[in-house]
């Protein structure tokens, strides 16, 4: 599979249509039995409106639950992809059949109330470490089936996809070290079993294990749960040898601390996992 970085507007739009296939069996599935009162030659015009400030996100995926109902229809964009809205902002209008609008009405709103989250939530973080070396990194806490469309929307609002998952880069966590027999062999373990990893992270609790993993080679370590005066002599120790990630305990009110120790990577579960959706709604006119 191809990491997003690699993603065409091609592949970008079969991604969606594939997410909005299994969407729209799921809502839809034998007919939509209210749309159905609707006279089927009905036409419309349709506003989205966004009831709150955002980072626009989720195009492609409107785009395809649209078509999929009517593939006549002709949609408008007032705010592009990635760019940010206002309150009471009409974000996009939409022309089509009346039936058809209101059977995608649900499954359009829903992915661009969660994508458009993520990149609004994603914008935040990568705002608040503006002007320091820290990369925002997303993780692999992402709502199962949608990874891909959550990782996406993390690079539209300005972070940095990590991993896609297990089969792409190796992580090397707490529980693999103790069960491989510590930093020294896991690490000459991994040369030998996945040569084809994208990157090879080591993870890491103590400046001890630090100073470990750099005499054996890694290029890339986590530093886990570390508190700001144990970050810095990291860095200090580190001295540009390998890329420095921190993971753990991070929140709006500590990323700029953060940032300012000089590492490399900021990774962030609550970017795709604790999103609140931004409020959109569909109007008929």
């Amino acid at each position: 599979m191809k990491h997003l970085s690699e993603f065409t507007a091609s592949d970008l739009a079969e991604l969606a249509r594939a997410d909005v296939v299994r969407a729209l069996a799921e809502d839809v599935g034998s007919g939509d039995l209210t749309a159905a009162l609707v006279d089927c030659a009905h036409g419309a015009r349709a506003r989205i409106l966004a009831r709150e400030s955002a980072v626009i996100c989720g195009a492609p995926w409107v785009e395809a639950a649209v078509l999929a109902c009517d593939p006549k229809a002709r949609l408008t964009w007032h705010v592009a992809e990635g760019q940010r809205c206002v309150a009471d902002q009409v974000v996009l209008e939409i022309e089509g059949r009346a039936q058809a609008l209101l059977t995608a009405e649900r499954t359009a709103l829903n992915f661009l109330q969660l994508l458009s989250a993520v990149a609004t939530k994603t914008a935040v973080f990568v705002d608040a470490v503006q002007g320091t070396r820290a990369a925002i990194v997303d993780t692999r806490k992402t709502i199962p089936g949608l990874r891909l469309a959550q990782k996406y929307a993390v690079r539209t609002g300005g972070g940095v996809n990590h991993r896609i998952g297990l089969y792409d880069a190796v992580l090397i966590k707490e529980n693999h070290i103790a069960a491989a027999g510590g930093v020294a062999a896991v690490l000459k373990r991994v040369q030998e079993m996945a040569p084809q990893a994208r990157f090879v992270e080591i993870e890491v609790e103590t400046l001890a294990q630090l100073d470990e993993a750099l005499a054996c080679g890694a290029k890339m370590v986590l530093l886990d749960n570390m508190d700001i005066p144990t970050l810095q002599e990291a860095v200090r120790r580190n001295a540009g040898r390998a890329i420095l990630e921190i993971s753990g305990g991070v929140s709006l009110q500590t990323v700029r601390a953060l940032a300012e120790t000089g590492v490399d990577r900021i990774s962030i579960g609550a970017l795709t996992k604790d999103v609140k959706a931004i409020d959109f709604s569909m109007r008929m006119t």
